[in-house]
């Protein structure tokens, strides 16, 4: 098991270098594709992958990332929008044949992975993209290393012990100060490069200490979304891990943090 989960994670690196290092249409094509993966797995746990409010959540994403290719931002909020009132309209035609958390659940997952996750191509789009993207792997991936290990090494008091007994306060304290150093470290060495942020290295540092932050709450809340529905894991895509949303979780979370982080803080 841990030759195979160490295996699908260096091939997963190797991949999101050549993808996010690739940019354009190609990392557009498989972010798409992506959340297109982990709407139909969190659809799965709620019971409503093959459902109409299920078909709605798809045609919503599709037509988001198709409006985010032809640069329609002033559009996204609208299809956002028309996606609740199309399946508020399902709900009540059809009354009593969808419940109220099943028309929810069909919002909160194209808000929560489509929408979320589009925020991985978004920032690679950004002036200085080719730098920034990274740092939403370094406050997702790093934080995880160095919670873990602070938890390790430091940790006696919990985090949320009923819904992950092994995380403590001290671990979370720890991924967020490495993600912070990490941040840093980064933008000494590349910072002369971002020509669009005034202060790269403040704005590096403070962008990954907040994302990695966001990023354990994201972790958190795709293992109470399992623990609510009594799944181990979301799928079985990637070997040794599980499904899309079990391995990108807190990026989900980390891509719009560090996209609006360094909008707010850094760019000229």
């Amino acid at each position: 098991m841990f030759t195979t989960r160490l295996i699908s994670g260096i091939i997963l690196v190797l991949l999101a270098v050549l993808f996010v290092g690739k940019g354009g249409l190609i990392l557009f094509g498989v972010t798409a594709l992506i959340s297109l993966v982990g709407l139909f797995e969190l659809y799965r746990v709620l019971g409503i992958e093959n459902r109409s409010v299920g078909a709605v959540g798809y045609i919503t994403a599709l037509s988001y990332y198709g409006i985010l290719w032809w640069e329609g931002h002033e559009y996204l909020n609208l299809m956002i929008i028309l996606c609740l009132m199309v399946l508020m309209g399902l709900y009540v035609f059809t009354f009593p044949k969808y419940k109220t958390e099943e028309i929810t659940g069909a919002f909160f997952g194209v808000c929560y992975v489509p929408v979320m996750l589009s925020f991985l191509y978004q920032t690679r789009e950004m002036q200085d993209g080719v730098y920034l993207v990274w740092l939403i792997f370094l406050s997702s991936w790093g934080c995880d290393t160095c919670a873990y290990c602070s938890g390790m090494l430091l940790g006696k008091h919990k985090l949320a012990p009923v819904l992950s007994p092994k995380k403590s306060i001290e671990g979370a304290i720890g991924g967020t100060l490495g993600s912070a150093i990490l941040g840093l470290i980064y933008a000494w060495i590349f910072g002369s490069r971002m020509h669009g942020i005034e202060e790269p290295v403040i704005a590096c540092t403070v962008a990954c200490a907040i994302a990695a932050v966001i990023s354990q709450i994201g972790d958190l809340a795709a293992s109470a979304i399992k623990r609510n529905h009594k799944v181990k894991d979301y799928g079985h895509i990637i070997p040794g891990h599980g499904g899309i949303l079990d391995r990108f979780d807190s990026m989900i979370f980390t891509a719009p943090a560090i996209y609006f982080a360094i909008t707010f803080m850094g760019i000229r």
